[in-house]
């Protein structure tokens, strides 16, 4: 049995060099929260869960897998951009196994922040334990492809960090605890110091591609516009000017953190000046709804009150710039994965 193995190992490990040689990117590494999370909440115990229908409905096979949206995620679009994949699988997803996450992975969690404080509030799994099961992975990817086709790997895959929005809306704006603790720049500056020592931790990991991304409009999220009392369905500014002031701590992190950390590519993704521009003129881009999301009324409904018992959900998500009250459809994933993939990770193809 073992000479029939070791040829069947050789030639997989052969063929994923190939495909390493071949490729500027090999893998994407994802970490973050409901933006990018492909499934993992499907596996802890929480509500903050999507694997039912709608979601998932515009999926080639309609099935729900967990990802917050109609379809694929903007994650999903950037791995196929880079030829690798088109699903970016879920670590905690029992039907995978190591050879399918050595060209991709993600340890997102719907839910999370960078603040700890932010993972308890509905019990998800916190950015720490996405960084333990990245360590994880990599001793199981160091058994699978050996000690230095990893290492080689792990160097030249994009790692991608997504996550600060619940931090503010779903921890600092609704309960006391920070907010009592913290002034909101303060609170940006203890955020900021915890991606620092994320992107660190990553590094001396072995990871040298690294991204962050910012913050959107947050304040022109559906359930914000529904929620904004002083102004009947308009974007809540303060929140926005938030992201703006959030999202510029973050791209001089990047700035700094390349220049300190020798061999890293460190980059800021700005996904906040193109939802902007499709809020202000979502006609241009072929939308026709950007202020309440696809699903139920649109203003409230996210997890489990986006369910396939709603009869007000859209029949074409496509018209819709979000899909719930808090989350991009499809299409909108799609054009935020393009936008980025002409701008800021056009240097990795």
């Amino acid at each position: 049995m073992a000479n029939k193995v070791l040829p069947w190992l050789m030639s997989t490990q052969m063929l994923f060099l190939a495909v390493m040689i071949n490729a500027k990117v090999p893998a994407l590494i994802v970490f973050g929260d409901s933006s990018v999370d492909a499934g993992n909440n499907n596996y802890i115990n929480t509500i903050a869960k999507s694997n039912f229908k709608p979601y998932g409905r515009d999926l080639e096979d309609g099935r729900p897998t967990g990802r917050f949206s109609n379809g694929r995620l903007a994650t999903d679009f950037i791995s196929e951009a880079f030829g690798i994949k088109s699903l970016v699988p879920a670590y905690l997803d029992p039907k995978y196994s190591i050879k399918d996450f050595s060209t991709g992975v993600c340890f997102a969690s719907a839910g999370s922040g960078f603040d700890n404080a932010t993972s308890d509030v509905l019990s998800v799994i916190p950015m720490w334990k996405e960084l333990e099961y990245y360590k994880e992975y990599q001793r199981k990817l160091r058994n699978y492809l050996g000690e230095t086709m990893a290492n080689t790997m792990l160097s030249e895959a994009l790692h991608m960090i997504s996550a600060g929005t619940n931090d503010f809306l779903e921890n600092y704006y609704v309960f006391s605890g920070r907010s009592s603790e913290f002034t909101i720049d303060e609170y940006m500056i203890f955020l900021t110091g915890i991606a620092r020592g994320f992107v660190e931790e990553i590094y001396l990991l072995g990871g040298r591609r690294i991204t962050l991304g910012g913050l959107p409009p947050m304040g022109c999220l559906p359930l914000e516009r529904a929620t904004n009392f002083m102004s009947t369905s308009a974007c809540n500014d303060d929140y926005n000017k938030v992201a703006m002031d959030f999202n510029g701590r973050l791209k001089a992190l990047a700035d700094e953190l390349t220049a300190k950390l020798n061999g890293s590519r460190v980059v800021y993704l700005d996904v906040y000046d193109k939802l902007v521009e499709i809020n202000e003129k979502p006609s241009i881009y072929g939308f026709e709804n950007v202020e309440v999301g696809c699903c139920g009324t649109g203003l409230f409904e996210m997890a489990y009150l986006c369910n396939r018992r709603n009869p007000l959900t859209c029949k074409d998500a496509s018209k819709y710039v979000y899909w719930d009250a808090f989350h991009p459809t499809e299409r909108m994933g799609y054009i935020l994965a393009d936008n980025l993939m002409k701008t800021s990770l056009a240097q990795f193809v």
